[in-house]
Order: structure tokens, then C-alpha cells, then sequence
């Protein structure tokens, strides 16, 4: 109730005993703290938050817009409401390394288990967009130098991301990398690699941890998360998955109401008011405060959604009612 039952110390080992290589430990994007709720009941080990989804639910592109008060308000929110350890995006680090360092602090306090730090000048675009300009190996090892410097807790996990791999090719990006590692990176992210080859070609070629990153509508084929683990990578993450479903859903309920005049052909495809208190938890309100929750849900998966009555009348008090 209200909060995650684990402290963000415990999170954060957690992430660092998934990363094993060839774990392929499978990510899926929270975009809202409510996400992250399911993400957890259905099994998955852990969840990621994109900036790219922080950036795009505030109506904005994915190209260095959101602040860090932003992003870290965003991953403090979806952190407290999950018991996963949460790897969030923190794009450039907001600013220089001075800037990385204060960042990596206020995603810590966040509750967060880790981040990454890409390699790209501000403005950044999306890593599967053409067009992108590079920092120089200077600048992003003192990107990265100063995140490890900056924390305080040594179980936060400082990840590099690099997009050099669209510029300079394979064999440059994997000398950054190894670059980046030195520099203090535990774990790699290696942006829009052609093929499972070159994950092969990455995974071998270092010593820690390696990030994939199965967007769709990408620059990367969507492999399966047993060929990534045969590859030899640790981590998947599906950065823009659950936002992209939630708001193909929104779009079709809204165009519905447009052609029909009522919402009702959709209704079996929503997700029930009993399954969302249940996702919310409202019973272990009751248990906290009886004035709270003194109603009765109906069956946990009960409505139209899952075979009952759609045309049974909604018992529910007033006070309760959407």
C-alpha cells in the first residue's frame, strides 16, 4: 500500500543481480506509475522508464527538452510504486559533468536503481533517427567519470549508452565502449546495432553487462529475448511498447465515439473497474482504514471484459462511481 515494500538500496541490487550475460533479463517501459504495477504482477524482474516516453507524454519530442527536476520527479513516481528495480534514461546528463554528477544524485534520492549516460550533443534525437552528432571520446569518459564520482551509493548502477555505432561504425563504437568502461561505466548500452552479429561482436568484446534495446519501428531487427541471450546479452528493454499499445488503444476508442456516438463495441477490450482497483490495491486501503474502501468490488475479473453480464447493473455506491 501506498509505496514500494523495498528500499532503494535492496533495488539496486537486485538490478545487479540480473545483469548477468546472457540473462536477457526482459525490461518493458513503464510509462505511469499504475504500468509499473502490472509490469510487476506479471512477472517481469524489473522495469524501465525512457526519457524518450517521459519526453513524448509531456507532448514533447525526444530531443533534450525535459529538465532533470522532469525526469527524476517522473522516476521517483513510478519507483515508489513498484517493488522492481527501475533503470531510468538520463539522456546527456543534463548538462556538464558537474551537471552528471548532480543528476546521478537526484535520480539516487529518486529511488532509482540505476541509469544511463549517452554519448550525443545536445540537442539529442531518438538513437533509431538519422542525423545524430557525437560528443568527442573526451567529452563522454568525463560524462561518465563524473556520474561514478558523483554517487553516493556504490550499488547505484552507472550505465553508458553510445550511439557512435551509426556514425563511426562497429569497430569505433566498440573502442568507445571499452573507453567508457574504463572510464567507470558498469554496463553498456550499445544504441541501434544492425544485427544479432554485432551483439555477438559487443558482448564478446567486453567485460561487463550489455543493454539491448528492442524498440519497435527501429533500427534493430525485434529479436527474441532467447536469441539476445545466445548472443550473450544481459538486459532487454521495450522502451516505447506499453505506450505505444496504450495510446493505439486511445486512438481507436476515440474514433469509435466519433463514428458510433458511444464507446460501448470497445468495452470488452478495456480493462474492468474490478481488475483496475485490484491493480491499485484498494483492498489493503481497507485494511489500513475502514472508511476508506467499505464497498464491494465485484469479482476481481468479472464484467462484459471476461464473460459476465455486460448489462448487469453497476452496484457500486454513488460515492464511488467514476
Amino acid at each position: 500500500m501506498l509505496s514500494s515494500t523495498r528500499t532503494p538500496a535492496q533495488k539496486r541490487q537486485d538490478l545487479r543481480s540480473l545483469l548477468t550475460p546472457g540473462a536477457a533479463a526482459p525490461f518493458p517501459g513503464a510509462f505511469t506509475p499504475l504500468s509499473a504495477k502490472l509490469i510487476e504482477e506479471k512477472g517481469f524482474p524489473g522495469a524501465y522508464i525512457s526519457g524518450a516516453v517521459i519526453a513524448n507524454e509531456l507532448g514533447l519530442p525526444d530531443t533534450g527538452l525535459t529538465t532533470l527536476s522532469e525526469v527524476a520527479a517522473r522516476g521517483a513516481q513510478i519507483a515508489r510504486a513498484t517493488d522492481l528495480p527501475c533503470l531510468i534514461d538520463a539522456d546527456t546528463g543534463f548538462g556538464e559533468p558537474m551537471n552528471v554528477a548532480r543528476t546521478i544524485q537526484e535520480l539516487e534520492d529518486a529511488g532509482l536503481a540505476g541509469c544511463h549516460i549517452e554519448d550525443q550533443v545536445n540537442p539529442k534525437r531518438c538513437g533509431h533517427l538519422d542525423g545524430k552528432t557525437m560528443v568527442d571520446l573526451d567529452t563522454a569518459t568525463k560524462r561518465i567519470r563524473a556520474a561514478a564520482d558523483g554517487r553516493r551509493d556504490p550499488g547505484f548502477l552507472v550505465m553508458a549508452r553510445t550511439d557512435l555505432r551509426a556514425t563511426d561504425g562497429l569497430p569505433a563504437a566498440i573502442d568507445r565502449m571499452k573507453a567508457l568502461v574504463d572510464a567507470g561505466a558498469e554496463a553498456i548500452f550499445p544504441e541501434a546495432l544492425a544485427d544479432l552479429g554485432e551483439f555477438e561482436q559487443v558482448c564478446a568484446a567486453l567485460d561487463v553487462p550489455v543493454l539491448a534495446n528492442m524498440t519497435e519501428f527501429g533500427k534493430s531487427q525485434l529479436f527474441t529475448r532467447e536469441q539476445l541471450a545466445e548472443a550473450g546479452v544481459a538486459m532487454v528493454i521495450y522502451p516505447v511498447t506499453l505506450l505505444r499499445a496504450a495510446m493505439g488503444a486511445a486512438e481507436r476508442v476515440l474514433e469509435t465515439i466519433l463514428e458510433t456516438g458511444t464507446q460501448e463495441s470497445r468495452v470488452p477490450e478495456m480493462l474492468t473497474r474490478a481488475r483496475l482497483y485490484e491493480l491499485v490495491d484498494y483492498e489493503s486501503y481497507s485494511r489500513f482504514d475502514a472508511s476508506v474502501f467499505d464497498f464491494e468490488v465485484p469479482a476481481a475479473h468479472g464484467t462484459a471484459a471476461h464473460g459476465t453480464d455486460p448489462h448487469a447493473p453497476d452496484r457500486t455506491p454513488p460515492s464511488t462511481k467514476e
